[in-house]
């Protein structure tokens, strides 16, 4: 009997399922569910925070035991890294889905990520740049046909939030203090890895870079195999920040393509996305929907 697997990312955002037989993609699911609210000023993680994501393990399991799920790897990442009580956390995750979480590191998850973006893409377009946008931290990864170089950087949609954007809309100099941030953590992984300003192909994954996608092509409702693999250019990126961020959040979410629950950080996140294709000079982003789910079930097929 065949295998199926399951990935589980508890990010600081956004808690996402990934079922695969090995051969297709039986459901995946996310659910934003902000494990991360509040970690960065206070280092721990809040009961509401825990219970949201609990509550959705609970639907995860449902959905992996009804289809037959044999292997299992659930991951934490940048807000479980910068929690103390975490372990409050895992262990009430194992009791829901049987495995308990294996805390990744943020090179590591750098690597699943580039793994997973880069499985149905041609070396001939390498080397890539994969970078995944999160809540708490951003994962810069560099290869062709493996992953080189793996830099994490404590910049995400949620975490700018909390520390720079007070206003609604931003202030011109909240905005400012976001692209200068990124800036810095930006000149931080070129001075570490110069290589990656001379990838072929940029890579963006996660909700931000999804949902700039979204905006850009007016999506009523999601549609993985339109956003998947669209080529979004630095135009169309700063066309939808300046529009974005000019707006109210309840203006704001009447925008097609924008999920509601993702309309007070996404400003945040399309500041590092901007300042990515800014500072790198890059034209493009090749949008990904494959990305650190599709690493984690390679990574159990490997063994």
């Amino acid at each position: 009997m065949a295998d199926v697997y399951a990935a589980i990312d508890c990010g600081t955002n956004s808690t996402r399922l990934l079922v695969h037989d090995g051969a297709r993609t039986l459901e995946r699911l996310m659910r934003i569910t902000r494990l991360g609210e509040g970690v960065n000023e206070t280092h721990t993680l809040t009961g509401g925070a825990i219970e949201r994501t609990i509550a959705v393990l609970r639907e995860y399991r449902a959905v992996m035991d009804r289809h037959g799920v044999t292997k299992t790897r659930l991951t934490a990442t940048s807000a479980a890294r910068d929690a103390i009580n975490r372990e409050v956390f895992f262990s009430a995750a194992e009791r829901v889905v049987g495995v308990g979480p294996s805390l990744l590191s943020g090179e590591e998850e750098g690597h699943l990520s580039f793994l997973g973006a880069t499985s149905e893409l041609d070396a001939s377009r390498g080397p890539f740049l994969v970078v995944d946008i999160g809540g708490g931290s951003t994962e810069f990864s560099y290869g062709t046909t493996e992953c080189e170089f793996s830099r994490s950087v404590d910049m995400g949609c949620v975490r700018f939030t909390e520390m720079y954007i007070e206003h609604d809309p931003p202030r011109p100099e909240e905005l400012l203090a976001c692209l200068s941030i990124a800036e810095a953590n930006i000149d931080e992984v070129r001075r570490a890895w110069p290589d990656v300003a001379h990838a072929r192909t940029f890579v963006g994954l996660a909700g931000t870079v999804s949902t700039a996608a979204a905006v850009e092509i007016g999506l009523a409702t999601y549609d993985r195999d339109r956003v998947h693999h669209f080529v979004l250019t630095r135009a169309a990126v700063e066309d939808v920040f300046r529009t974005l961020a000019t707006e109210s959040r309840s203006d704001r979410i009447h925008n097609p393509g924008l999920e509601e629950a993702r309309a007070d950080v996404i400003v945040a996140g399309l500041c590092v996305l901007v300042q990515i294709m800014r500072q790198l000079d890059l034209d493009e982003c090749l949008v990904s929907e494959s990305d650190i789910l599709d690493g984690l079930v390679m990574s159990m097929q490997r063994g």
